[in-house]
């Protein structure tokens, strides 16, 4: 018996109508359920471990059809690593895609108010695809940051404080090379003319406004305590700065810097070695660098502390510390008449030894 042509026409219409059906089912009906949960994707992912991620965090409504559509789509061959966010009501069709072309959620982090290399990977550890000792050994590798200019002591130098994104994947090598970067961006050529007529590179600059910031961090008086340590420089003078030796014990909860911490043998101690110590001994704020660069023009060379101990005059100077608190900011600088004799005090920092 002949099918009718009329017969024959209805069911391929049929066929193909369901099969616009399928297609609609499995690529373009709203998928993505929106919660909000983070697809992490490493390069050890298989097909496999990516499908049960997505299945047991409940990325999409019908993981049935997503399966079936990211094997279509050939998700297989193509998967990329990265952090990924399904939006809400995204079809099968446009996440698939989304992964297979490697479109990923950038990570947006901020770091100021750090002393170490230690709190510095600290602060980053988990936000991306590279481990954490990667960062570590990296920021100690003298060969690595030798092609930078760098060392381990002034590889610091290069993170700007400031609010960042950067993409989940990236590796620890190229993490560094962003960060120098915006390095390069901030020291623009009017910065460089300025620390060249300091007559300080640019790690040197940063060092010594780790140091002002860690004595004062009120910005009116940056510019005077950065004087301050240039004339020494200028004069060959140690800097006697008291965060130095707390950064070379690595104990920053000290609050008064006894005599035996002074006698710390560490390049960073800055009551034993003349100059600059190695590196920063915090990552400093872009302003207090640029107070650095801007520094206060003055005779001044002799820093006072404490402040109970002020019972006769002094001129030359400055800072004044006061007691009972580690971090940026406790401290005040104050202006003095001169002693009749400097031995009147035995107030350490102030007088030259002889």
């Amino acid at each position: 018996m002949k099918l009718s042509k009329k017969k024959i026409g209805g069911g391929i219409g049929a066929f193909l109508f369901l099969g616009i059906v399928v297609v609609i089912l499995l690529f373009f009906i709203p998928n993505g359920e929106g919660n909000f949960r983070k697809l992490i994707i490493t390069e050890d992912s298989t097909f496999e471990t990516v499908m049960q991620d997505i299945q047991e965090s409940g990325q999409v409504k019908s993981f049935f059809t997503f399966r079936i559509a990211a094997q279509i789509l050939d998700f297989k061959g193509n998967i990329k690593k990265g952090k990924y966010t399904f939006k809400e009501n995204e079809s099968n069709f446009s996440l698939i895609k989304m992964l297979r072309r490697g479109q990923h959620v950038p990570v947006r982090f901020t770091f100021n108010n750090i002393r170490t290399k230690e709190q510095l990977v600290k602060k980053l550890d988990g936000k991306f695809l590279f481990e954490r000792n990667e960062l570590e050994n990296l920021l100690d590798n003298r060969t690595f940051l030798s092609t930078f200019g760098l060392t381990p002591e002034t590889t610091i130098s290069i993170f700007i404080p400031n609010t960042y994104e950067l993409y989940y994947d990236i590796t620890a090598e190229q993490f560094f090379s962003s960060m120098y970067k915006q390095y390069n961006r901030f020291w623009n050529e009017k910065r460089d003319q300025q620390a060249q007529k300091i007559g300080l590179s640019r790690s040197q600059v940063v060092t010594l406004a780790s140091i002002v910031e860690e004595e004062n961090f009120k910005e009116v008086e940056k510019g005077l305590i950065a004087g301050l340590y240039i004339n020494r420089l200028i004069k060959g003078m140690k800097l006697q700065a008291d965060p130095t030796v707390k950064f070379a014990l690595q104990d920053f909860r000290i609050t008064r810097i006894t005599e035996e911490h002074l006698m710390t043998d560490s390049p960073y101690n800055t009551y034993l070695y003349t100059g600059l110590p190695p590196g920063p001994i915090r990552i400093p704020a872009t302003s207090t660098v640029d107070s650095v660069l801007n520094y206060r023009h003055h005779d001044y060379i002799y820093m006072c502390a404490p402040a109970r101990r002020l019972a006769v005059g002094l001129r030359p100077i400055l800072l004044v510390s006061l007691p009972g608190s580690d971090r940026p900011g406790s401290s005040s600088s104050v202006a003095l008449p001169e002693p009749s004799s400097p031995k009147q005090l035995n107030l350490r920092g102030i007088w030259p030894t002889t």
